[in-house]
């Protein structure tokens, strides 16, 4: 019997991948999913630019290459999942807030106690998936990139600000109430009135403008085919 091709996800948590990682092993069941947790937003750390952000993730891919055996050809695709954490807002919504020990997001504003931080990292994040949605495939492997704003818990949840006993338990209860009836998930992640329905390069203008990058939005159901729910 010939190896299932591998689709390697990129995701930024543990909660990520507790959140979607059953549901997309169940959805590309003719292939072997791996989901690959970068432990961090990789489009914003520093250090990582648009001349390099692609070897970022070339690197990925090499060592779990090297690690399990596999060759460029064992790969269908790479599906990278960010959040887009406000990116492409505006200055002006960076608001100092000496309270707010942590980054704080609402779908207006990021309240912040440091704003020049939260720009420099906005900047860095924009220009890094700008290069990014150019690409068609890295290391030779299709490759698209797909958002969930501001963060997954918004998209998925509809919450913002959770902490990390949140996430985890939102996480399970997503994921166990999906497991049983993919095309339920599919319906939700294409047809919720929060998922961004164009195409792939019509999304990523959308997300773009205005407060978009800080409300409620995601284009991940233009990872599935549209018919998967009436299958």
């Amino acid at each position: 019997m010939a190896r299932k091709k591998i689709v390697f996800v990129i995701v930024e948590g543990p909660s990520d991948e507790e959140a979607l990682g059953v549901l997309l092993t169940r959805i590309f069941e003719k292939e072997s999913v791996y989901v690959h947790i970068n432990h961090g937003d990789i489009t914003s750390k520093s250090r990582v630019n648009p001349s390099n952000i692609a070897n970022q993730i070339e690197n990925c891919i090499r060592e779990y290459e090297k690690k399990n055996h596999f060759k460029r050809s064992d790969f269908k695709e790479i599906i990278h999942i960010i959040d887009t954490d406000g990116a492409f807002v505006k200055d002006g919504v960076i608001i100092e807030d000496q309270q707010a020990k942590k980054t704080i997001y609402s779908p207006s504003e990021i309240r912040t106690m440091n704003p020049h931080n939260i720009i420099d990292r906005n900047k860095r994040k924009r220009e890094n998936i700008l290069r990014l949605i150019m690409k068609d495939e890295i290391c030779n492997i299709p490759y698209s990139i797909y958002y969930m704003s501001c963060n997954l818990d918004h998209a998925l949840y509809n919450k913002l600000n959770s902490s990390d006993d949140e996430k985890e338990e939102d996480a399970y209860q997503f994921a166990k109430k999906y497991s049983k009836n993919i095309p339920a998930f599919i319906k939700f992640i294409q047809e919720s009135d929060f998922v961004v329905k164009s195409d792939y390069r019509e999304s990523w203008d959308y997300i773009q403008k205005d407060l978009h990058s800080l409300e409620r939005h995601t284009n991940f159901g233009l990872c599935f085919p549209d018919d998967y729910h009436d299958q």
